[in-house]
């Protein structure tokens, strides 16, 4: 699939990577979302950069100050969260950082911006019987409370599967993909996950399922294409138009 195919021309025509879509999701019987990027901009008020400095001023407060200093420059709270589990591992210190981050993405579903064509594809493809989960890096409780505040709650019911309180687990471990497989009954084979990291193409990879990226700009897209994926959409709008497709037959 060529790049120039995934671009502007997608939602008009019937272009390779336009069948590409409309094979994926006749030949899907569930679908998993990525939370933060492919339903929503999560920290869109909220910043990470914000969350992961005040991570750190934590453990600074709690002793970690060397620690801290090997995380100078981080600026993803999940990086800082991998770093005290791989040196605590298993710790009340890693149970207790999880929590602040989990309190600090509840803080930031207030702010979230949805992402265009996200709400009305999980509602098409709940409407043609594709069952849909959330396989996330974030809190599942966040990933919760922003769902039903866009009245998306029946469409996941249980299935919404995010960080635990061992982060080695989190992507690109395929630990919440197998999750959600599992409680939703389907084989990895007929199964398909959008996301918008290379740690999402890899644990979709190593879990079996088939993966459709989303990127929003040539930097993740030439990251995704990098960890393998086949096809990368910048827009969610041929990814609804396919599903409706799928609707009409």
């Amino acid at each position: 699939m060529t790049r120039d195919a995934t671009r502007s021309e997608l939602p008009s025509g019937d272009t390779g990577a336009t069948m590409t879509l409309r094979r994926l999701i006749a030949g899907t019987r569930c679908v998993l979302f990525d939370f933060d990027g492919p339903i929503c901009r999560l920290f869109a008020a909220h910043p990470s950069a914000g969350i992961a400095q005040r991570l750190k001023g934590w453990l600074t407060d709690q002793g970690h100050r060397t620690l801290v200093a090997a995380l100078t420059g981080t600026a993803d709270p999940q990086d800082v969260l991998r770093a005290v589990g791989a040196a605590h591992p298993g710790s009340e210190l890693v149970r207790a950082l999880e929590h602040r981050l989990t309190e600090e993405e509840e803080l930031a579903t207030a702010g979230a911006r949805p992402t265009p064509y996200a709400d009305p594809l999980i509602r098409t493809l709940v409407a043609v019987e594709r069952r849909v989960a959330v396989t996330t890096n974030n809190s599942p409780r966040a990933a919760a409370r922003y769902l039903a505040s866009r009245g998306l709650s029946d469409c996941f019911g249980p299935h919404i599967h995010g960080r635990t309180d061992d982060p080695a687990l989190l992507k690109p471990h395929p630990d919440c993909l197998t999750r959600a497989l599992r409680s939703l009954g389907h084989p990895p084979q007929e199964s398909l996950m959008i996301g918008d990291t290379r740690a999402d193409a890899v644990a979709a990879r190593s879990a079996g399922a088939q993966f459709l990226g989303y990127a929003h700009d040539e930097r993740r897209e030439d990251a995704l294409y990098a960890a393998g994926a086949s096809l990368v959409v910048d827009s969610l709008e041929p990814v609804l138009e396919a599903a409706r497709a799928e609707a009409a037959r």
